[in-house]
């Protein structure tokens, strides 16, 4: 039973994260954390996930025009080396236990709506600003080593960013967010393995599988459709209950 709930949250995660154009690493390690996957088997999982799922959000994203590239370079730049370089570290569980919980208590505040409060609905519709190198480069380092070191893509703290600096609409966020997340997840990877840190849960096929499906979903309704909210508060509440089982082992 415990199993059968695992593969029926997978493909709902990959819906709603591609949805706004993410790969849902934080949401699939989420996941993990509450069904004792093993932690050394979580971060490359989450990544190999994140490839599929965001490639797909890209396409579907891109298609449309939403895609701007000078933004995502300025990002990009210094994210894909400090990923590999994120990637490299093998740190104690009971660290990374903690940081995944942090970077959770975040994707709550994103899935959730919370942020709406922040961003303003200028925001998200009329950007006012060109993307700073300066600026994006220091974020982009700091969401690429984190990236690599905890097995996420970074979109969940890069889409906020874009919006808050009035870089991009929320599609164009989603745009370069599913890119930025593909390129870090490779290089975290390739830093995972560089170190022979890669260890891939035995099931990842039939996870691929499962995200493949939801992320073709969930690209289609981001894209072109609005989200479901109902969906966002249960996978919200998935969240938080791992966030507080990280950080305070309950």
């Amino acid at each position: 039973m415990d199993l059968m709930l695992f593969y029926i949250f997978l493909p709902i995660i990959a819906v709603l994260y591609a949805a706004v154009g993410h790969g849902g690493a934080s949401g699939y390690l989420a996941l993990m954390s509450l069904f004792a996957i093993a932690p050394e088997e979580m971060r490359p999982t989450a990544l190999v996930l994140n490839l599929f799922v965001a490639g797909i959000a890209f396409v579907y994203f891109a298609k449309l025009g939403h895609f701007k590239f000078k933004t995502f370079i300025v990002f990009a730049l210094a994210s894909i080396p400090m990923a590999f370089f994120g990637g490299t570290f093998e740190i104690d569980a009971s660290i990374y236990k903690l940081i995944l919980g942090i970077f959770l208590v975040l994707s709550v505040a994103k899935m959730s709506g919370l942020l709406d409060f922040v961003l303003k609905k200028e925001d998200y519709d009329s950007p006012s600003k060109s993307a700073s190198f300066p600026i994006g480069l220091v974020f982009g380092a700091v969401i690429g080593f984190f990236s690599g070191l905890i097995g996420i893509g970074g979109g969940i703290i890069l889409s906020p960013a874009i919006l808050l600096l009035r870089w991009g609409t929320s599609k164009e966020a989603a745009a370069v967010s599913a890119l930025f997340i593909w390129v870090n997840s490779i290089a975290g990877l390739l830093g995972q393995y560089s170190e022979d840190n890669l260890s891939l849960h035995p099931q990842s096929w039939l996870m691929i599988l499962l995200v493949v499906l939801g992320g073709l979903a969930g690209g289609f309704i981001g894209s072109k459709k609005l989200n479901n909210k109902n969906l966002r508060y249960l996978l919200s509440f998935m969240l938080l209950a791992a966030a507080l089982k990280l950080i305070f082992g309950l």
